[in-house]
């Protein structure tokens, strides 16, 4: 097993190993995707090297895999993007709030120490980006290790609502609990010319889609919503649009759909439609998987399996070839917020501590699954910490290895490489009406995207 004490020693790996530039990988890797909306990724990863982490889960895994840094036991199921913001609030079909892993696109079965990895590592890159120290960061990765452990050792899964949770998050959840649905739905829309509301096109988070596409979604939905038990006969649909939310899935397509209550006609619901790609981490596994019918059905299974509640609406579909999940839409401001909190270790300790004991009691919870590791080897695994040094030497090293690709990749960004046409672009009649929208049109660097 090759092990790597600094980031010096990874550098001289992976550059002697992985042929192609940080710039390359990147751009082949999302080559299928849609252009117009893979450029606003682009964009987005160039911020900081906290969102360029964020959107390049696939080299991660490359990266680790070509290491051989960690053992590869117990296998659990995994969201495989684990990080300090994919954790957050949503409402379930119960209607209450909770706090929990809420991104699964990534989901497969692996290493538990693979998922571990990655979220020790968003800990040093993003304390990093918000300029908090590396003690604090070396303190919080340690703690929520140890937190990790010990709730694995007690073998039970525990969850995060309203009631159960304390500090920063209970106060988080309040004020999540207090917000009504109306306000919402207000914030997001307008009154069209017939006198119905419709979705506000920002061009930042909603754009407009090509008129022929926005009918045949908004008919594949109601035709859908027959069979969820909350929905039939009570809504109809009155809106569709195309939805731009998170970093790593940019480029993917997504819709987002207004409905509209039959009886109160002032009741609204929003429902959120995403593609399910394959799992970027898949190539780098060995590890047989089960034969999901589509990559839609395999988020929604490994999110119903890990989630101790799921959120209201979760399921399954196919449109135009594509597989989607389906799932009530969660405001994107519903995460904590690090920057708010960063001067104040107690509140950053709260908040880790139960992203810890969550992650443990994902893994418990979908322990014995289709090839995951039984409940037994999950406390043993718990018990036996002596894993935890190496992966913080590999979280470690490769923080200040994403720093050097971050530099590596803004400088080709500014350099205009992004601009340059891959050689298989889509040419997908799911392309929104509009195909450059105005938050690329004022980017130097992204003009002719």
């Amino acid at each position: 097993m090759q092990r790597f004490g600094n980031s010096g020693e990874l550098f001289i790996f992976l550059k002697t190993n992985l042929v192609s530039s940080i710039a390359e990988r990147i751009k082949e890797f999302n080559s299928n995707r849609l252009p117009t909306y893979t450029a606003l990724k682009y964009q987005s990863m160039a911020e900081n090297p906290f969102r360029f982490f964020r959107g390049t889960c696939h080299l991660f895994y490359e990266d680790l895999f070509h290491n051989n840094a960690l053992p590869a036991y117990p296998l659990s199921w995994i969201c495989g993007d684990l990080h300090l913001e994919n954790f957050g609030s949503y409402k379930g079909e119960n209607r209450l709030v909770y706090f929990d892993l809420n991104d699964f696109d990534e989901s497969i079965l692996a290493p538990a120490t693979w998922e571990l990895v990655r979220m020790i590592s968003s800990i040093f890159v993003g304390f990093d980006s918000l300029s908090i120290k590396r003690r604090d960061a070396t303190q919080t990765a340690r703690f929520f290790l140890k937190v990790y452990s010990e709730t694995l050792a007690k073998g039970k899964a525990r969850y995060l609502e309203h009631e159960t949770a304390y500090g920063i998050v209970r106060t988080f959840l309040e004020k999540i609990s207090e917000r009504k649905q109306k306000e919402l739905i207000r914030h997001l829309t307008e009154e069209g010319k017939n006198g119905n509301l419709q979705f506000r096109i920002d061009r930042v988070r909603f754009f407009p889609l090509e008129r022929s596409l926005r009918k045949a979604l908004m008919s594949h939905l109601s035709q859908l919503l027959h069979h969820y038990r909350l929905l039939k006969s009570r809504f109809q649909v009155i809106d569709a649009a195309f939805r731009i939310a998170g970093t790593g899935s940019l480029g993917v397509k997504r819709y987002v759909f207004l409905l509209r209550n039959i009886k109160d006609p002032k009741k609204h619901l929003l429902i959120d439609m995403k593609q399910a790609p394959p799992s970027s981490i898949q190539p780098w596994l060995t590890t047989p998987q089960p034969a999901w019918t589509s990559e839609a059905e395999r988020v929604v299974a490994v999110q119903h399996r890990m989630q101790n509640v799921n959120p209201a609406l979760l399921s399954a579909t196919g449109f135009d070839g594509n597989s989607y999940v389906i799932k009530e839409m969660q405001p994107t401001a519903d995460k904590i917020d690090f920057l708010v909190i960063r001067d104040r270790y107690k509140d950053l300790a709260c908040v880790v501590e139960d992203m810890a004991f969550l992650t443990a009691s994902a893994m418990l919870r979908s322990a014995g699954r289709q090839g995951a590791a039984l409940p037994d080897e999950l406390i043993a695994f718990g018990t036996d910490t002596h894993w935890q040094q190496d992966l913080m030497d590999y979280s470690t090293a490769y923080a200040a290895q994403v720093k050097k690709d971050y530099n590596a990749y803004f400088k080709e960004y500014k350099a205009g490489f992004f601009n340059q046409p891959v050689k298989t672009q889509p040419t997908d009649k799911t392309q929104p009406e509009d195909k450059t929208p105005p938050a690329v049109k004022t980017h130097p660097t992204l003009k002719n995207v």
